[in-house]
């Protein structure tokens, strides 16, 4: 029979982190399944590809980035990116995330002045709007309903055609408040 532990029950100093939670274990669970999903293998390859095209290279810097902006809910900040991806130097992820703009992986969107917000490339994830947030900063993604982006669509074909304009996607973001934000 091994001896009692001497620390068992024992107070923590302040400041020192105890183990991972039940929460931290079940976030780790779901991000550990999406990193390895068909979808995000085929992710990987894309990016590595594109970055090849570019002669550029998939270093674990620019890996760290694609995992961390698959793993967000939505467009970071680069602090919550570096949040996302610890091991991620401030300066390098600026240039990751300069290169991997420039070769079509990553889009940028700057929405006020404080902070630009990065994403996947929407040929990598899937087509979505913004919901924006003018008091917080906040932005969320949504997906319309299929009907709904064909009425949008049809109404942006009429638009460009009347213009003499050729479109070929669009983007739409709405500014306001979010729930929080609301009185």
């Amino acid at each position: 029979q091994a001896p009692p532990d001497p620390t068992r029950g024992a107070r923590q100093p302040q400041g020192v982190r105890q183990g991972p939670s039940a929460a931290d274990h079940q976030r780790l669970s779901r991000l550990k399944a999406r990193i390895v999903s068909p979808a995000h293998t085929e992710i990987h390859r894309t990016v590595r590809d594109r970055l090849d095209e570019n002669e550029q290279r998939y270093t674990s810097g620019r890996r760290a980035v694609v995992d961390a902006l698959a793993s967000a809910d939505g467009p970071v900040t680069l602090p919550e990116l570096i949040d996302l991806a610890p091991a991620l130097a401030q300066s390098s992820a600026y240039r990751n995330l300069a290169v991997m703009e420039q070769v079509g992986v990553v889009r940028r969107l700057v929405h006020s002045a404080d902070h630009a917000r990065y994403e996947l490339a929407e040929d990598l994830t899937e087509h979505h709007h913004h919901l924006i947030c003018e008091a917080c900063g906040t932005v969320r993604d949504v997906t319309l309903t299929p009907a709904l982006e064909r009425q949008l669509d049809a109404a942006f074909d009429t638009l460009s055609s009347a213009e003499g304009f050729e479109a070929t996607h669009h983007t739409i973001d709405l500014y306001g408040r979010c729930a929080d934000c609301r009185p």
